[in-house]
């Protein structure tokens, strides 16, 4: 399987019933969107809804961070890039990038770390040797790729006010 770098097949629209009172996107709606980029990516990898059903295998997300760039209204045309950041014999780090089709600006961000799942078992597993070449094989295919800046980051107040003060939210927030 060929497997460009990055990853650059999924386009999507952002439908009216995702804008939220603020006029833009909801936030859980640029999850649809990455969420549908990695159905493509998978199915592509031999990941996706056949696997599941004909192995008994899947992947779980562990871990998750989203950044959000830009707003995105009603209409909108997006496109995701995907890298694979990292792989191994049970997990699969995928970085993505959510760009407009109008003017091509970075939207938004995600980063994922998939956990291969044996179904039956509900417990994490090793993929099966096939399914491990596959995906090396595209992580190899991503391997030269820069790494992205924003990947890895946490979450944090900037500068020397980021250190907890010892008062909790209800102390602070009024009633």
């Amino acid at each position: 399987m060929e497997c460009p770098a990055p990853f650059d097949r999924f386009r999507g629209e952002v439908l009216p019933e995702w804008i939220d009172y603020n006029g833009h996107m909801n936030l859980a709606y640029y999850t649809v969107l990455f969420d549908q980029a990695t159905d493509v990516l998978f199915d592509a990898l031999g990941l996706g809804l056949d696997y599941r059903r004909d192995r008994q295998f899947g992947t779980f997300v562990a871990e998750t961070h989203n950044l959000y760039e830009r707003e995105l209204l009603v209409g909108a045309g997006v496109r995701v890039a995907t890298q694979i950041v990292g792989a191994d014999a049970k997990r699969l780090h995928l970085a993505h990038e959510m760009f407009a089709l109008d003017g091509g600006q970075r939207a938004a961000t995600q980063e994922l770390m998939f956990l291969h799942v044996d179904l039956a078992l509900r417990r994490v597993s090793p993929f099966p040797p096939d399914l491990h070449e596959r995906v090396a094989a595209a992580a190899t295919a991503h391997a030269d790729l820069p790494h992205p800046a924003w990947a890895g980051r946490r979450i944090m107040l900037p500068g020397p006010d980021r250190a907890p003060t010892g008062s909790s939210p209800a102390a602070t927030c009024p009633p």
